[in-house]
């Protein structure tokens, strides 16, 4: 894998559709590249894929996320990501793959306990959705591992180490008790 993404096309002949929704303005206060970040990130988790796919990932905050747990996972509490697969299909004839949300305040604070870049954490989370509406879980060891490996190997061609390497991370994406 070389360390440039793919074309916003994707594999030949496929379209790409990335929207980002901007609910917080601390994710563009923080880090101005972000949406560039971001897409770079959605394409390399679809790389593989040869359909047309429309992706949407919103930028949020706690109290959004929050909302969003309580009301589709009753967990009460905010979380650092979330996914929502679709299958629909659009009038574009584009398949609307589904939303990623991520919370700003707790991303931040993970990446500074965890001694990351705000734009690798950020990057390992929107892949980590990415998977999620791809179909991958964690919730088995097995499937976990599987997700787990899948990651580490596409953050290595943005150049961006191994988030599971310390152990830090084994619960990405899931709610701390």
């Amino acid at each position: 894998m070389t360390d440039e993404p793919p074309s916003p096309a994707g594999r030949p002949g496929s379209a790409r559709e990335i929207d980002i929704i901007h609910e917080n303005a601390a994710w563009q206060a923080a880090l101005p590249e972000v949406d560039r970040l971001v897409r770079e990130t959605v394409l390399v988790g679809l790389q593989h894929l040869e359909e047309d796919l429309e992706v949407c990932v919103v930028l949020g905050d706690d109290p959004l996320l929050q909302d969003l747990n309580r009301n589709f996972r009753d967990k009460d509490r905010a979380t650092n990501v979330l996914s929502f697969p679709s299958d629909d299909l659009l009038p574009d004839g584009l398949r609307l793959l589904g939303d990623v949300v991520l919370s700003y305040e707790t991303c931040a604070r993970e990446a500074h306990e965890q001694d990351k870049s705000l734009a690798d954490h950020t990057r390992h989370l929107t892949l980590h959705g990415v998977l999620h509406l791809l179909g991958y879980d964690h919730e088995a060891a097995e499937d976990a591992e599987e997700m787990e490996g899948l990651e580490v190997e596409l953050l290595a061609g943005l150049g961006i180490a191994n988030p599971y390497a310390d152990g830090v991370l084994r619960t990405a994406g899931k709610d701390e008790p």
